[in-house]
């Protein structure tokens, strides 16, 4: 770690105040060897990395994953998600990882398959029907703000439990009005557990071998995966059920969309094994992925008080004006959360498979190339970045924020298969973030040691620590 957990900081041009620079795993000086790579990947992956993915624009040679390319070019980047996208596809161990827990649904299928449920979902995530939740958001953050109320002033708090907590509120609000059936709380503890384990890569899988042979990781699962399929099944059946005998009073939520969705140009709807693919996916991205970019955002407003006095003012205006243009208000707190996803994406790695060859940054793709493009790489790489490692949200305000090459900078993905709920996810977390600053300044616990951890998400290791502490008022 850099300095041990402890925050450096380094001076920002016109003499703006020292920006923080928090804490991330130590380069590697040179490639490990096979065995020390299969260790780090299982214990975190983002330790693998060596010093040159971060000045290089690809390195590319045999790993134990097979022949690899690691691309950090924007340009080619554009073309493996977006202009040749056709030729790459996910990859057996995206596949192998993934498709146990989550099925056939939209995150893990490939081919025509995919592109029929991309249309069928396309319309439940339009920014209309996303700025339509925006009154349902407002009451799930008086409902935290309200709970840390209650609060004595000075507790610490797990901050990465209460963003759980709170994503979850709104999962439960705009996905599922019925919601995650009699008991969320332990659903939501057992998923993030789930993908914490599934998410600690297993041997077998890193050495692709054959689907038959036993995975550790499954075997622990095969509950988890149980109590799932058991819950998600009886709030399928339940809303199915409320729709069939009184439609009028059905909450119009993405469950009631989801179940009425169909195939634009064939009118097919989703199957029952889509439809709970897809629901697990939801709660996935809906929950596990945002209440880290607020754990993170809340993590490094601690670092840069500054910043928290300017969302704090910001949200006082924003929230006194309407609610349909609320999050078009929240401009520094949305370069907050997008400066919060560089520095700690909320996915930290990106992989496509090779289906034929190509030629990426002059050099030659073979089929079957593995073809890495990690965010947490290409956001804090020396050739795209000025301080790459510091917090500064000023690069995502207007003025700025454009000049960011568009695959450059990749929280959300890019091309055909970019995240489909980005405009969600966005929306909820600036109006839970600036709800908030609104209301209450944290401070990071200094005897806490702040790990980014690799699973399926970015998360940080035995959570986030954090002092409570009521904001005074003018």
């Amino acid at each position: 770690m850099h300095g041990s957990g402890s925050i450096e900081t380094a001076k920002a041009g016109g003499g703006t105040p020292d920006l923080p620079r928090p804490p991330s795993p130590r380069p590697q000086e040179a490639p490990l060897g096979p065995l020390a790579t299969l260790f780090v990947l299982r214990r975190n992956p983002v330790e693998t990395w060596t010093k040159a993915h971060y000045e290089k624009p690809i390195l590319l040679g045999n790993s134990i994953l097979g022949m690899t390319a690691v691309v950090t070019d924007p340009k080619a980047i554009r073309r493996v998600l977006s202009e040749n996208a056709g030729n790459y596809r996910k990859d057996w161990l995206q596949r192998r990882v993934l498709s146990p827990g989550l099925g056939e649904g939209l995150l893990t299928v490939e081919g025509e398959a995919w592109k029929v449920q991309r249309r069928t979902l396309a319309p439940l995530f339009t920014p209309k029907t996303v700025a339509g939740f925006t009154d349902t958001m407002v009451a799930a953050s008086e409902t935290l703000i309200a709970r840390w109320q209650r609060q004595r002033p000075g507790r610490v708090i797990d901050v990465h439990a209460e963003m759980g907590r709170a994503t979850l509120d709104v999962l439960s609000r705009t996905i599922f009005s019925d919601g995650i059936g009699e008991k969320p709380q332990e659903f939501m503890r057992i998923f993030s557990d789930y993908l914490q384990s599934i998410g600690s890569l297993d041997p077998v899988d890193l050495f692709n071998l054959p689907s038959f042979v036993p995975r550790m990781n499954h075997l622990k699962n095969r509950a988890a995966l149980g109590f799932f399929k058991e819950a998600v099944e009886a709030i399928i059946v339940k809303r199915r059920a409320r729709l069939e005998s009184d439609p009028q009073s059905t909450p119009r939520d993405l469950l009631t969309l989801l179940l009425e969705a169909a195939d634009p140009e064939t009118q097919d709807h989703l199957s029952e094994d889509e439809v709970y693919a897809n629901v697990l996916t939801f709660i996935g991205a809906g929950h596990e992925t945002t209440a880290n970019a607020l754990t993170w955002s809340l993590y490094l407003l601690s670092l840069a008080p500054d910043w928290g006095e300017r969302l704090a003012a910001e949200a006082d205006a924003a929230f006194a004006g309407p609610a349909e243009t609320l999050v078009d208000r929240l401009v520094q707190t949305r370069a907050v959360i997008e400066e919060a996803m560089r520095l700690y994406p909320p996915v930290a790695s990106l992989t496509r498979e090779a289906i034929d060859a190509d030629d990426l940054c002059g050099r030659r793709i073979r089929k079957g190339t593995l073809v890495m493009m990690p965010p947490w790489l290409l956001h804090r790489h020396r050739l795209l970045w000025d301080n790459p490692d510091h917090f500064d949200p000023r690069r995502f305000l207007p003025g700025a924020r454009e000049k960011i090459d568009r695959f450059a900078y990749l929280p959300f993905g890019a091309g055909p298969r970019i995240c489909i709920g980005a405009t969600f996810a966005l929306q909820e977390g600036c109006i839970l973030l600036a709800a908030i600053m609104r209301h209450f300044r944290l401070e990071h616990v200094e005897s806490h040691e702040v790990v980014p951890v690799q699973r399926v998400t970015l998360r940080p290791k035995d959570g986030m620590p954090m002092i409570l502490r009521r904001r005074v008022r003018a």
